[in-house]
């Protein structure tokens, strides 16, 4: 096989394989019903040619039987008038156009022929047409409900090209999702850390740290100064039993207000249920 040769059957095996890609088994039918309807009417037309050309040869038939009555007539006539000559020629013609008859009647005969045989095919090309577009609505219907039956399969098992794009759609967002979520734990991780500063305070960490020292220190100066007033730190054993007395009145002191606090929170709850109760 030669370079062209080969070219040529490459060439012929792509086009026909897109072909039959782009090919519609519906369209096609319709394509081919719609064909054999034309050959009828092709089959029609042809009858209908027949038909006229028939009669037009019937019509001159008639025409010459006429003549041969014509004929006939004047050669009576001419022998009446002991005209043998005139009754001769008036034969002669007489003769001539019941040949022609014959020669009509033959023709006519054979348009018959063919008119006969043209509406035999149409009787069964039309009765092939209607059996033809019977098995093309089928075939349709068919066609129809597997291309629906195979969209369904496709959307179930995710196989078909739209529901691919959907699934493709979906992990990239769910990537996103992941890379966003990861970014967020590692912002919050360094932030906790003290690498990342809060971009809401003007401070930084440092001088957040000399503010703690700064307060711890203030708390520390505030005490020493309570101590030293209160002369705990110098007194003796009086200020000791002073001491001890004034912690035992602060402890004591803590006790009810604890305690306090305690029956201020069961009367609310009491109240609360009271509430309840009303609603109800």
């Amino acid at each position: 096989m030669g370079i062209l040769s080969r070219a040529s059957y490459v060439i012929r095996s792509k086009l026909n394989a897109v072909l039959n890609r782009a090919e519609d088994p519906t369209e096609t039918l319709d394509y081919s019903y719609e064909q054999l309807r034309d050959e009828l009417q092709d089959v029609k037309q042809g009858i209908a040619d027949l038909t006229t050309q028939k009669k037009r040869l019937e019509i001159q038939k008639r025409r010459l039987e006429e003549n041969v009555e014509k004929h006939n007539e004047q050669a009576r006539q001419a022998v009446e008038q002991d005209r043998e000559d005139l009754a001769r020629q008036a034969l002669e013609k007489k003769k001539q156009k019941m040949s022609q008859i014959e020669d009509l009647e033959g023709q006519i005969q054979d348009l018959q022929s063919q008119q006969d045989q043209l509406v035999e095919q149409k009787d069964e090309l039309q009765k092939q047409i209607e059996q033809f577009r019977t098995k093309k609505e089928t075939m349709k219907a068919r066609h129809e409900a597997a291309k629906a039956s195979a969209r369904v399969n496709e959307a179930m098992t995710g196989a078909g090209d739209e529901m691919q794009d959907i699934n493709q759609a979906i992990e990239r967002a769910e990537e996103r999702t992941e890379d966003m979520e990861a970014r967020s734990q590692a912002m919050d991780e360094l932030r906790e850390d003290g690498v990342l500063e809060s971009q809401i305070s003007d401070e930084s960490s440092l001088e957040r740290e000399l503010e703690e020292v700064r307060q711890k220190g203030s708390v520390d100066a505030e005490l020493d100064t309570l101590k030293a007033e209160m002369g705990k730190a110098e007194d003796g054993d009086s200020g000791s039993s002073d001491a001890d007395v004034s912690e035992t009145e602060l402890e004591q002191e803590l006790a009810d207000e604890s305690t306090q606090v305690d029956v201020d929170e069961s009367e609310v709850e009491s109240e609360l249920d009271e509430l309840k109760e009303d609603e109800q």
